[in-house]
């Protein structure tokens, strides 16, 4: 049994933190606070919130160190990210792990803070949140209500929450292989979890409903990923693969390039036609406004019948 955090409350005091790269707007930090006090929540800004180090908020134990004050913090009931980018990977042997586990809390963002989730799985045995940042998504006002009621409804909510496509009016799910499997959810950035291979960080995949997405990833470089994570036997174990948009992914010269060139939709049909597991594909998550908030570490059930993904247990208390 994963560690589930306790559920946000109005009034909760919400760390807010970039533990990857900084807005490439600071104004954003302070729209990120007004977004955060706006749903009803306080807001205490990371010590090294607004540091810049090149593509990096920071330096590392400078990050880190936000990271491990949020948790040990006893004012703190949760922990929000800024953004993604790039970074977080390189933070994951500073990282107290057992303090984390002493000390679990809502965890939310996704991209490279991938990298995170997969370590308070693999470390910590928490649960945590795959969900909108604030600088990419809760700042913006056109920011799906679908989104938006999704990560509220995760994050304070004990009940557990079924299908992440109910109020999805958007018309992107389809079906690669049909069945139904259940499992514990892993997964996020595609890039990111690849990177983490033949590290202790990354979580088993044995049992386990895969998901994933990537953004701006030609279909010969997620071919790429792909048959890395096959030759790594890691495919091969899981119960089912949930597949999110992903922005951005298919070649713009494909039909002038003069030879032929896969879609990202080919690649996934032809990369994962060897496994014998539901994939349910274009569900909505990832650098997109339909982002809905996955539970890390929590049971769902992938139905490659009706193309679904249904979250069965909670992911708080």
């Amino acid at each position: 049994m994963h560690l589930i955090p306790n559920r946000l409350h109005a009034g909760d005091t919400l760390a807010l933190i970039c533990p990857a790269s900084p807005p490439p707007n600071p104004q954003t930090i302070d729209d990120s606070i007004r977004a955060l006090e706006d749903m009803g929540f306080k807001v205490k800004p990371g010590k090294n919130l607004r540091k810049r180090l090149g593509f990096l908020a920071g330096t590392d134990s400078e990050r880190a160190g936000d990271i491990m004050r949020a948790f040990k913090d006893k004012k703190v009931q949760g922990i929000v990210c800024v953004r993604g980018g790039y970074g977080a990977p390189r933070l994951l042997p500073l990282l107290d792990y057992a303090a984390i586990q002493e000390n679990p809390k809502v965890f939310v963002g996704y991209s490279d803070i991938t990298a995170l989730h997969c370590a308070f799985l693999s470390k910590a045995n928490m649960v945590s949140f795959h969900g909108p940042c604030t600088a990419a998504e809760l700042v913006e006002k056109d920011f799906p209500v679908f989104s938006k009621a999704s990560w509220m409804r995760n994050l304070t909510s004990a009940e557990p929450y079924g299908s992440i496509l109910e109020g999805y009016a958007e018309n992107t799910v389809s079906i690669m292989r049909r069945g139904t499997a259940s499992g514990k959810l892993v997964g996020g950035n595609l890039s990111l979890l690849v990177s983490l291979m033949g590290t202790s960080y990354l979580p088993t995949f044995k049992n386990r409903i895969l998901f994933f997405e990537d953004v701006y990833e030609k279909p010969y470089r997620l071919d790429r990923m792909l048959t890395q994570l096959l030759n790594g036997g890691l495919l091969k174990e899981v119960a089912g693969i949930a597949i999110g948009l992903c922005e951005g992914c298919d070649d713009p010269k494909a039909k002038t390039a003069g030879e032929y060139r896969q879609s990202a939709l080919d690649v996934f049909k032809e990369r994962l036609a060897s496994l014998k597991v539901p994939i349910v594909c274009g569900l909505p998550f990832g650098h997109v406004p339909f982002n809905v908030t996955l539970p890390v570490g929590v049971e769902a059930t992938l139905d490659g019948n009706k193309g679904d993904l249904i979250l069965n247990k909670p992911a708080l208390k």
